[in-house]
């Protein structure tokens, strides 16, 4: 697939393509951070969207901050309807990849500020993120799923 075709992909869910998409692997398929930037809006408009795997891919901080990016400042034009969050993402998997302690800290302040609401299923196995980094994230995910309804 590539950073290429994450982009190409991207422009097809852009024109609406796929809107009942629930679930998206793009395991081991070469995407970095440029595809998972380029990626990262459609995905948010997918509000059936419910599980993202992106294992083993040369993606890092960067992509996974584009993921989880914050919805627009007051007074900006807002996202169609989901667009700002994953509303409907109860599993993401980022296993084997670059995610370093920043990118973990972009995830824990995503889940501590509701960008991720109906997670449920997070894993960093075997990434470069220091285990308090992890520890975090996971700590941040258990209090969003204390406070949200099963």
């Amino acid at each position: 697939v590539g950073d290429a075709g994450a982009s190409a992909l991207a422009a097809a869910l852009g024109r609406g393509a796929l809107p009942r998409l629930k679930l998206l692997r793009l395991t081991n398929a070469a995407i970095g951070d440029a595809g998972l930037v380029a990626l990262a809006p459609a995905l948010r408009q997918l509000p059936a969207l419910e599980t993202l795997g992106l294992e083993s891919n040369p993606l890092g901080d960067d992509g996974i901050a584009a993921l989880v990016a914050p919805p627009p400042l007051a007074g900006a034009l807002s996202p169609p309807a989901g667009g700002g969050v994953l509303v409907g993402l109860k599993k993401l998997y980022l296993g084997f990849t670059h995610i370093t302690d920043v990118g973990c800290a972009a995830l824990a302040s995503a889940l501590d500020r509701g960008t991720l609401p109906a997670l449920r299923e997070l894993r960093l196995l075997n990434i470069p993120a220091s285990v308090a980094a992890k520890g975090a994230v996971h700590a941040a995910l258990a209090t969003s799923r204390a406070t949200i309804p099963s």
